[in-house]
C-alpha cells in the first residue's frame, strides 16, 4: 500500500512565505553582518591580506607563526591570568552585593543606588577616574594604605608586577553592574527552605552555603560563562589605562590583535588570531557545560 505524500495547502504555503518575509530582515542582517564577515576572516587567515594591496594565499603560515611569536604567547598568558582571577572575584562581589541588597536592613535603598552606579557610570571617564585611583602618589588606594601605616605602597599601573592585579581590582567595579541578575535569582528562592533550615538549626552562614548557593547556581553558571567570555575579550581598559605596558604586562590578546590589524595592517595574521580565540572560547565553554552537571542545581531536577 503506497503512502500518500503530504502536500501543504495553498494557505499553509502562503503562511510560511509570510513568516519568512517577517524574519528576512534578521536573516539578511545575519548574512551580511555576521556570517559573511566570519567567512571572509576565515579565508583571510590563510592569506597575507593587508587591506591595501596584497591578498595572496599563504596556507597555514599565519597559524604556525603565531606559536613562535613571543608577544602572542605573552598576550595569551596575560589574558589567562586576568580571566582566572577577575571572573571569580566578580562573581563573589556580585553575589555578596546582591545578598546585602536583598536583606531588609536600614539603608537598603542607599546600597541599591551604590551598586547600580556601574550601570550608569561607564565609558572613558570612568577609566580615567580609575587611573587617578591607582596613582602611586596621589591616588585613593595608596593614600588609604598610608593612613593604616603601609608606606611602601605599590606603583600599580606603573609596575609590571602590579598592573594586572590593578585591572583585576577594577573589574570588581563592573561586576557590581550584575547585581540585578543575582538579585532576581535570590528572590526566586522559596522562603520555606530558609524556614526549614532555620528549624533544623542551620546558622545564616550554613543557610547561605546549603540553600542560597545551590539554588543560585544556574545564575552563577550563566555569569561564569559570560564572565569568562567577556574577560577573554577584554582589552579596551588596558589600551586606555596602560597602552599594554609596562613591559607588555597588560598586553591582552584583544589589544595585541588590534595592534596587528590596525597598526601593522597585517589583517591576515590578525584574522588567524581571531579564529584561535574563537576555538579557545568554544573549548572552555564546552568544558564548563560538561562540568556544570556536577554543581549546577535546577529546581525540580532529581539528584
Amino acid at each position: 500500500m503506497s503512502k500518500k505524500r503530504f502536500r501543504p495547502s495553498r494557505g499553509e504555503v502562503r503562511e510560511s512565505l509570510i513568516s519568512y518575509l517577517f524574519i528576512s530582515p534578521w536573516l539578511l542582517g545575519f548574512l551580511v553582518f555576521v556570517a559573511g564577515p566570519m567567512l571572509f576572516t576565515l579565508y583571510s587567515s590563510f592569506t597575507n591580506y593587508d587591506i591595501t594591496s596584497t591578498f595572496d594565499w599563504v596556507g597555514l603560515r599565519n597559524y604556525t607563526r603565531l606559536f613562535t611569536d613571543r608577544l602572542f604567547l605573552k598576550s595569551i598568558y596575560n589574558t589567562g591570568y586576568y580571566t582566572v582571577f577577575s571572573v571569580p572575584l566578580g562573581i563573589a562581589v556580585g553575589v555578596l552585593a546582591a545578598v546585602l541588597v536583598n536583606l531588609e536592613i536600614p539603608g537598603q535603598k542607599l546600597f541599591r543606588t551604590i551598586f547600580f552606579l556601574p550601570r550608569i557610570l561607564t565609558g572613558l571617564s570612568v577609566l580615567l577616574l580609575w587611573v587617578w585611583v591607582f596613582n602611586p602618589e596621589q591616588g585613593v588606594i595608596n593614600s588609604l594604605l598610608n593612613v593604616v601605616g603601609i608606606h611602601n605602597t605599590p606603583l600599580w599601573l606603573n609596575d609590571e608586577h602590579w598592573s594586572k592585579p590593578a585591572l583585576i581590582i577594577m573589574s570588581a567595579w563592573t561586576a557590581l553592574g550584575s547585581v540585578v541578575i543575582y538579585l532576581a535569582g535570590l528572590q526566586s528562592v522559596p522562603r520555606q527552605l530558609y524556614e526549614a533550615a532555620s528549624i533544623d538549626g542551620a546558622t545564616p552562614v550554613r543557610q547561605f552555603l546549603s540553600v542560597t548557593i545551590p539554588l543560585l547556581s544556574p545564575t552563577i553558571f550563566f555569569k561564569v560563562i559570560t564572565g569568562i567570555n567577556g574577560a577573554l575579550q577584554s582589552w579596551v581598559n588596558a589600551m586606555v589605562m596602560t597602552k599594554g605596558g609596562p613591559s607588555d604586562s597588560t598586553l591582552f590578546y584583544g589589544l595585541y590583535m588590534y595592534r596587528i590589524a590596525f597598526t601593522d595592517m597585517r589583517m591576515g595574521y590578525a584574522a588567524a588570531m581571531a579564529w584561535i580565540m574563537l576555538f579557545i572560547t568554544l573549548i572552555i565553554t564546552g568544558i564548563q557545560f560538561w562540568g556544570s552537571k556536577r554543581w549546577v542545581y535546577y529546581e525540580g531536577e532529581g539528584r
